[in-house]
């Protein structure tokens, strides 16, 4: 199964920054709807479009592979 790492990328950028990185100021500079967003961090499995994943690359400054990676598991478990 693929698994999103945007939460740790955030909590990074809020460290970096010394501030908040809400999903609405993420939203606004990416393009990305805030639910599609809080899909991709709270959803197990959840499949978005590769576009999202380029304007997460941009926003972060980092690889495809920085943003999600592959983790053997029972794709049953994934809630759909």
């Amino acid at each position: 199964m693929i698994r999103f790492r945007l939460q740790e990328l955030i909590a990074e950028r809020q460290f970096k920054d010394g501030r908040r990185v809400t999903l609405t100021e993420l939203s606004e500079a990416t393009g990305i709807n805030r639910v599609t967003l809080s899909k991709i961090v709270n959803h197990r499995g959840y499949s978005t479009v590769t576009d999202n994943i380029d304007q997460l690359c941009k926003f972060f400054g980092c690889k495809v592979e920085d943003i999600m990676e592959y983790v053997e598991g029972d794709t049953e478990d994934m809630g759909r």
